[in-house]
């Protein structure tokens, strides 16, 4: 399985073709699940129109539309000239209770309870799938790559990169339903997380859980993947529970 992941191929986990039937909504959607999930992080540039085009599956016009209508609402900002594009302006709030109670407003309890089901089914599931078949040289150097990003991270971009890490896990199986099911996933529960206070413990008992993941998938032992991920996600959840106690 010869599957490396890219700056560029990442976008294809979130930016997949749109129906015909809701073309603008679903390009907004799809184009705020980059900027959310980092994918795209603050201050870097979205594709070019042609390639955000071809890769969503939408006429240049729709593209153009669901752009204006990002950046008036804050999330981009057109520049014109050789040197411009759409960037994205989006930072995440803050962590704090209004930034939990304003993310939890849309949320009962039992769709929480039902995201964190969802996301602890597709992860592990990702995790098992990678770690059952033989790892390419540039495999193990992704992934390998991703820990280290997460595990050094500064405080302020550890979100962003946990994200990446664990979406890179099944982007490196090489089935685009499984890697969009991941993102879509990590969407549900992302604003929850983001809400929540980095604290310095649980970033080191992460660290130590993610290393475990990892060491899982390269000694190509697909139980092990699939226990190391639940007990790390299981932890997620009951930080998230207790903040929303």
């Amino acid at each position: 399985m010869e599957v490396m992941v890219k700056g560029s191929d990442r976008l294809t986990t979130v930016l997949r073709p749109v129906r015909a039937g809701n073309a603008f909504e679903e390009t907004v959607e799809r184009l705020l699940q980059a900027i959310k999930l980092g994918v795209v992080g603050p201050g870097e540039k979205l594709p070019p129109e042609r390639e955000l085009a071809v890769r969503l599956g939408i006429s240049r016009v729709t593209l153009r539309e669901a752009i204006r209508s990002l950046s008036d609402a804050g999330y981009l900002e057109v520049r014109r000239g050789r040197y411009g594009g759409a960037f994205v302006t989006y930072r995440q709030p803050d962590p704090g209770a209004g930034e939990l109670r304003r993310a939890l407003a849309d949320m009962d309890s039992a769709e929480l309870a039902d995201a964190l089901t969802f996301r602890m089914a597709v992860e592990c599931g990702a995790a098992q799938v990678l770690a059952a078949s033989p790892l390419s040289a540039a495999q193990r150097t992704t992934l390998r790559r991703r820990l280290a990003e997460v595990n050094n991270a500064d405080p302020r971009d550890y979100r962003r990169l946990d994200t990446a890490f664990h979406l890179s896990i099944a982007e490196l199986t090489g089935s685009p339903l499984l890697a969009g099911a991941c993102a879509e996933a990590r969407l549900r529960v992302t604003d929850l997380l983001n809400a929540i206070p980095v604290l310095q413990p649980n970033i080191d008992h992460a660290a130590a859980q993610h290393e475990a993941i990892v060491a899982a998938i390269l000694a190509e032992d697909p139980a092990a993947a699939y226990r190391a991920v639940a007990e790390h996600l299981e932890g997620t959840a009951a930080l998230l529970r207790g903040f929303l106690s």
